[in-house]
């Protein structure tokens, strides 16, 4: 019996739950246009897990995070990444990417992870940064060209910086 897979895209932007509203809740953010994207290291393949949200991705599940790396040796990398999409002028765009490492060990069901490190970025995403330098350069292609196959357009409008830090050339 075969099953299909269900491809999951990226969250939909949805009109301002506050426009015209000036009461409770102005001012705070928004998690209805943010999508994380698991990013496997070693198989180069990147995927759209929404269950990150809530650390209930597909990696996440059944494991037991610890604080301190080198408790977890053999832990295979990963990278979750905050994908955040705006609206301008122009359209939808990538506007805040942010990346998270993380390392698990199925086989003694520990991982790593810095949990504030995961909530802080998922803030500076949401709030339009751009932090992926510190990727190594394989997944920084395999998130670059995620984004890109994803859709075009919108990675065509996102900005320079963006494109530069995954150093991928052209526009």
């Amino acid at each position: 019996m075969t099953e299909k897979k269900k491809k999951v895209g990226f969250n939909i932007i949805k009109s301002d739950p506050m426009d015209g509203h000036k009461g409770f809740g102005v001012g705070t953010l928004s998690l209805d246009n943010i999508s994380p994207v698991i990013i496997d290291v070693e198989a180069g393949e990147a995927v759209v897990d929404i269950g990150a949200l809530h650390a209930r991705s597909a990696v996440e599940k059944r494991i037991k995070f610890l604080k301190n790396k080198e408790e977890v040796p053999n832990g295979k990398p990963y990278w979750l990444v905050w994908v955040t999409i705006d609206r301008n002028e122009e359209g939808p765009y990538y506007a805040g990417v942010t990346a998270c490492e993380m390392t698990v060990d199925q086989e003694i069901r520990r991982g790593y992870k810095s949990l504030p490190e995961h909530v802080n970025r998922m803030d500076k995403s949401l709030k339009r940064h751009i932090i992926v330098e510190h990727m190594d350069e394989k997944s920084k292609r395999v998130l670059a060209d995620f984004l890109r196959s994803h859709n075009e357009d919108m990675w065509e409008k996102s900005s320079q910086q963006l494109k530069d830090d995954l150093m991928v050339s052209g526009g």
